[in-house]
C-alpha cells in the first residue's frame, strides 16, 4: 500500500449478516451467537463431535455441522436443545423496534 492511497474507515452495524445484505440476517446472527456457545463448550471439554454424541444422544453430524458453521438445518430452539443437551440454561432477551431506513 502506498502512502498516497485514501481509506474509508466503515462501522458495522454489530451484525455481519446485516451489513452483508441478508434478508434473515437477525435469525443468522442469532443462530450464530447459540452455535459459536456450542463450539466453545465442546472446545472447553476437549469433545470430538463423537464423544458429544456419547454424551449427549445428539447425532455425532449435527456436531460436525456446527463445528462447520452449515447452520441452515437448525432452527434457534434445535440450538438451544443442543445447549441444553450440554448442561447449559439458555436466556434470550430479544428487543423490537422499528428499522433504521439506509440513508
Amino acid at each position: 500500500m502506498s502512502d498516497g492511497d485514501d481509506l474509508e474507515l466503515v462501522h458495522g452495524s454489530g451484525n455481519a449478516f446485516r451489513d452483508f445484505g441478508y434478508a434473515d440476517a437477525d435469525l443468522h446472527q442469532a443462530k450464530s451467537l447459540l452455535a459459536s456457545e456450542i463450539i466453545k463448550i465442546l472446545d472447553g471439554r476437549g469433545w470430538t463431535t463423537r464423544k458429544a454424541q456419547e454424551a449427549t444422544g445428539i447425532s455425532h453430524a449435527d456436531f460436525s455441522r456446527i463445528r462447520r458453521a452449515n447452520l441452515g438445518r437448525f432452527t434457534l430452539d434445535r440450538l438451544m436443545a443442543v445447549l441444553s443437551a450440554l448442561g447449559q440454561d439458555v436466556e434470550l432477551s430479544v428487543s423490537v423496534r422499528p428499522r433504521q431506513s439506509a440513508a
